[in-house]
């Protein structure tokens, strides 16, 4: 069991402290993000000859083999699809300089290897401080007495950060378009509503990936299109249409990217320029611990 500090809320708060993990943001990412919020936070269900089942859900733009052979519970012995079911595609990405988001800059990426442009995370490196605070702590004389130790209590200039840096985001708008198809007008009555009363009054939400947030905006039309008035032969369905709009954004050019996703750089304390004693005929500057200067070669 992790240990109890409810009576200390300082180590309590120290103890709930974790590191957050983040990916770069790529386009499939915003991908999964919707469609992992419809199949999971929605989580539809309907009634059907075989009870109250959840309705199957596919990304649209899969191969017909790859979904043959990944869920065979989709197709009757023919190969038809068994409805009910809902597809989502990915019908248009835009870059509209007029949407943007809260950090939008000409910004340039860092000119070396790493590259870079954008701060996110700025922390201070523990034990290269510490490193550089015990060397001029045992260097520190007080009343011509040398402490030599370490952690001599002093105020430290030397401190090391460590600062990360990723890319600048590029905001894009991702339209989407959900597919429901059924054999009942039941059916999609008992699919369709979750998707207009999830949000509220409103046709907003917000979907999460690798913590990433994106915003989604839910089209106010639902396009029905249906042949249950028609006396034709052909087997009796319903489909409806919903469209979404995803304000996303992505970080570099995913595996394309030439140079680091995520930089970590650490700053300079101290800058030293050495001399060679034994050509400019310096004294040393340190003299041993028993009084006498070290022998050099002059």
């Amino acid at each position: 069991m992790p240990p109890d500090y409810s009576d200390n809320p300082k180590k309590q708060e120290l103890a709930s402290l974790k590191e957050l993990e983040i990916q770069p943001s790529t386009i499939e990412t915003i991908d999964r993000a919707l469609f992992e919020y419809i199949d999971d936070e929605l989580n539809i269900f309907c009634s059907t000859n075989k009870g109250f089942k959840k309705v199957p859900f596919i990304w649209a733009g899969a191969e017909r083999a790859f979904q043959i052979k990944h869920n065979r519970e989709l197709r009757d012995v023919n190969g038809w699809l068994i409805y009910p079911i809902m597809s989502i595609e990915r019908t248009g990405i835009t870059k509209d300089l007029a949407k943007r988001g809260a950090y939008y800059a000409a910004t340039m990426n860092a000119p070396d290897n790493k590259g870079g442009s954008m701060t996110v995370a700025r922390t201070i490196k523990q034990d290269k401080t510490a490193n550089f605070a015990n060397a001029d702590s045992k260097k520190l004389v007080l009343d011509g007495i040398g402490t030599n130790q370490n952690n001599f209590p002093r105020k430290n200039e030397k401190v090391v950060y460590e600062t990360i840096t990723v890319p600048i985001p590029v905001y894009l708008e991702v339209t989407y378009t959900l597919t429901v198809m059924s054999e009942y007008q039941q059916q999609i009555n008992e699919i369709i509503t979750p998707f207009m009363t999830k949000t509220g009054a409103v046709n907003y939400f917000v979907i999460e990936k690798d913590n990433h947030r994106f915003e989604v905006f839910i089209d106010s039309d639902y396009t029905l299109n249906n042949n249950a008035s028609s006396l034709l032969e052909d087997a009796r369905g319903y489909e409806t249409e919903i469209s979404f709009r995803v304000i996303g954004y992505i970080i570099g050019a995913d595996k394309n990217e030439e140079r680091p996703k995520i930089v970590r750089r650490e700053n300079a304390v101290e800058v030293k320029i050495p001399r060679e004693h034994v050509i400019l005929g310096d004294m040393p500057e340190h003299v041993h611990v028993s009084g006498n200067v070290p022998f050099y070669r002059s």
